[in-house]
């Protein structure tokens, strides 16, 4: 990946981050600031994009060939994808200051009424059992009041709290910021290896030690959730089984933990056939997987459409980098809010499938929206 040249480290390159000027995605590979535009990617929807970027790099003449930010749900919507004019990257990020533990924080969170989506997660369960479609992912958006919040320390916040895997603040121009942490690795690809790790099945956690290790327990034994993670974990197979070779695909699927949440993963790896084949065409190819979306796809987007009140924007995109040597990595967008003048938007969403329970799915994505909440110190919400 071609950068400047930088002695900061991960924490200074955090420390160096300001909303509206820069962007910072946070990975386990390492810290990237992106700062200013070069040049933007302009593209009207999904299906271009790789063209349309490996085309920036051809004609922009700039010594930095990687593009960061985010691509956003909906297909026909405009991604926001930029080549900085300066790109600097740090090893991974040290010792941790002192945070509070979000999982403590999130049992504080009262229960957040929501009955239209109790409803809404009612009818999805009614027309996947009439087969309709198997799955749908359902969401819920929260609107806060925020005048002059900054984004920057709660993307800190998030990096250094183990919030989850993939760290990000995105600047979206127009005064707006995508900000989260997800836990969800649609895809990278560095060299030949590629790799994926898609996340569905979910329980929230508990500040009791037993409790919390009897839902870890108890969700590796769940038939609702095992199927529901049979979905996502075969789907990415499939899309990327004509793009690799050695594709290694889990048997059974793993744990894998937030400070909120408890998920199901399945560390999906293999090689490269065409090293022309980039990460981002890679994870245009799997986007939206059915951790996000549902199966089969048409018909979860039709139902998501109808039973959602909320344009979903960037939340259940994608976001990260992806450089001219066809390196990258791309983290679904999750755990995530949006900022601008308008005030902060917060989503979290569900898989629904034929065993699901309404007022279970309510409390699954309650506890979701606390890594964001309990990021930016909102412990009441009406």
């Amino acid at each position: 990946m071609s950068v400047a040249v930088s002695t900061l480290d991960g924490a200074d390159l955090l420390d160096a981050y300001q909303a509206g000027q820069s962007s910072v995605f946070v990975s386990p590979r390492g810290t990237l600031l992106a700062e200013g535009v070069h040049s933007e990617v302009n593209t009207s929807g999904l299906a271009d994009l790789p063209e349309q970027v490996a085309a920036v790099f051809g004609t922009c003449g700039h010594p930095v060939r990687t593009v960061i930010g985010a691509v956003p749900f909906a297909p026909d919507a405009p991604a926001r994808l930029v080549v900085p004019r300066r790109l600097r990257r740090a090893p991974v990020l040290g010792a941790a200051p002192a945070v509070p533990a979000a999982s403590a924080a999130r049992e504080s969170l009262p229960p957040i009424p929501d009955p239209g989506y109790v409803a809404a997660v009612a009818r999805a369960v009614e027309e996947i059992q009439a087969g309709v479609y198997t799955k749908v992912v359902l969401a819920r958006a929260l609107r806060l009041a925020a005048p002059g919040f900054d984004p920057a320390p709660v993307v800190r916040a998030l990096a250094y709290g183990g919030a989850g895997t993939y760290t990000f603040g995105i600047d979206l121009g127009g005064g707006r910021t995508l900000l989260g942490a997800s836990p969800e690795l649609q895809v990278a690809r560095h060299g030949r290896t590629v790799s994926a790790n898609p996340l569905a099945g979910s329980i929230p956690r508990s500040t009791d030690p037993a409790e919390d290790a009897r839902r870890a327990a108890g969700l590796l034994e769940s038939a609702k959730d095992l199927h529901e993670h049979t979905f996502a974990s075969e789907a990415v197979a499939e899309g990327l089984r004509p793009y690799c070779r050695n594709l290694r695909v889990p048997s059974e699927p793993t744990l894998t933990a937030t400070p909120t949440m408890w998920h199901l993963g399945s560390r999906i790896t293999g090689e490269i056939v065409d090293p022309d084949v980039s990460s981002l065409a890679l994870a245009t190819a799997l986007h939206p997987t059915p951790a996000v979306c549902g199966t089969p796809p048409a018909a979860a987007r039709r139902a998501i459409a109808e039973l959602e009140p909320f344009d979903r924007g960037f939340f259940a995109g994608m976001v990260g980098w992806a450089d001219a040597d066809g390196d990258g990595e791309w983290a679904v967008t999750i755990r995530c809010a949006t900022a601008g003048p308008e005030g902060l938007d917060v989503y979290a969403g569900a898989g629904i499938v034929a065993a699901s329970d309404p007022h279970a799915e309510l409390a699954e994505t309650t506890a979701k929206l606390g890594t964001m909440l309990t990021a930016l110190g909102v412990f009441n919400v009406a």
